[in-house]
């Protein structure tokens, strides 16, 4: 009834995506269209990030670096260099790779919390080059960035047409995670995540591996950042920002880390937050911080992770 979990997609997972994109495509018909389009670049940015740390099992605090430096490549390219849209989001997704390759190589060789801070520590230093390059803006970032046309041919300014655009790219980068996820490649990160010792007795390459999925996840982070810059038309430094890191690790612990569909549910949530409780100002963080609290408390293992569990099948 199942198509092997290394092989292929199982009959729920194919009726799961096929549902999501039918409440996608309807999506704008019914909420404000950049508003559906934020979820959808963040859900893509948790997805990225669940990748390294819910089946690499590497913690980053960093994952801001990635996202918010594809956001000022791309808008620069678009802004300046007179890219079409699809061309600024690749360049922008290119520096990603090359950032996380870069940044990965080094971070590899460190194990735990020391991981975890030498990723913070390199976020922090692109956060500072954002701030003082003088193509970056400085503290305004860049603004009215055009949104341009399609390929050259179809007109990305009407929120419609954008909307499709963004989520061709969201669908196809969670499709593309999920084969990596459920491939012989994906098999192995989960053994390195379970026992390293026990795959280094194997024989196979764990830092090797490690890096692959940090260059992986980098590069996933910057195409949904990449992706909002033109859907707001701007790059700031918010998007490398540490608190944008601590953003997407809520994402993924409040929707399930280790799961497919978990850091989708996570980014709706604390998106929607953010965009309908805005009204209480500097409260929405200490809301935000009670809801994860409880959802720690009550849903040790995400809301999908839960929801998994019950149903005793992977999601």
């Amino acid at each position: 009834m199942m198509v092997s979990e290394a092989t292929g997609m199982s009959k729920l997972h194919m009726a799961i995506f096929a549902v999501l994109l039918a409440f996608l495509v309807a999506l704008p018909f019914f909420v404000y269209p950049v508003f559906a389009m934020k979820v959808m670049c963040f859900a893509l940015f948790a997805a990225a990030f669940n990748l390294l740390l819910g089946f690499g099992g590497l913690l980053s605090f960093g994952h801001a670096a990635y996202f918010g430096g594809a956001s000022y490549v791309a808008a620069h390219a678009a802004k300046v260099w007179g890219l079409t849209p699809e061309l600024a989001v690749l360049c922008g997704t290119a520096a990603a790779a090359v950032l996380g390759l870069v940044i990965g190589s080094l971070a590899i060789r460190r194990q735990g919390i020391y991981f975890a801070m030498v990723t913070l520590a390199f976020a922090q230093m692109i956060y500072f080059l954002a701030l003082q390059l003088p193509f970056t803006g400085g503290e305004d970032g860049l603004q009215s960035v055009p949104r341009g046309r399609l390929f050259g041919i179809f007109s990305l300014q009407d929120s419609l047409p954008l909307y499709f655009f963004v989520l061709a790219v969201t669908l196809g980068g969670i499709l593309f995670l999920y084969r990596v996820v459920h491939s012989p490649f994906g098999q192995v990160l989960k053994a390195i995540r379970e026992n390293e010792p026990r795959a280094i007795s194997l024989g196979y390459d764990v830092n090797r591996y490690k890096l692959m999925v940090f260059v992986l996840s980098a590069t996933f982070a910057g195409l949904a950042g990449a992706v909002k810059s033109q859907v707001f038309q701007l790059a700031s430094l918010t998007d490398v920002h540490w608190s944008m890191s601590g953003e997407v690790v809520l994402m993924a612990l409040l929707g399930g880390m280790g799961t497919i569909f978990g850091p989708l549910v996570g980014a709706a949530i604390v998106v929607s937050m953010q965009n309908y409780f805005a009204t209480f100002g500097a409260w929405v963080t200490v809301m935000q911080g009670v809801i994860f609290v409880l959802g720690v408390l009550l849903f040790r293992e995400g809301l999908i992770g839960v929801l998994s569990r019950w149903l005793k099948r992977p999601l």
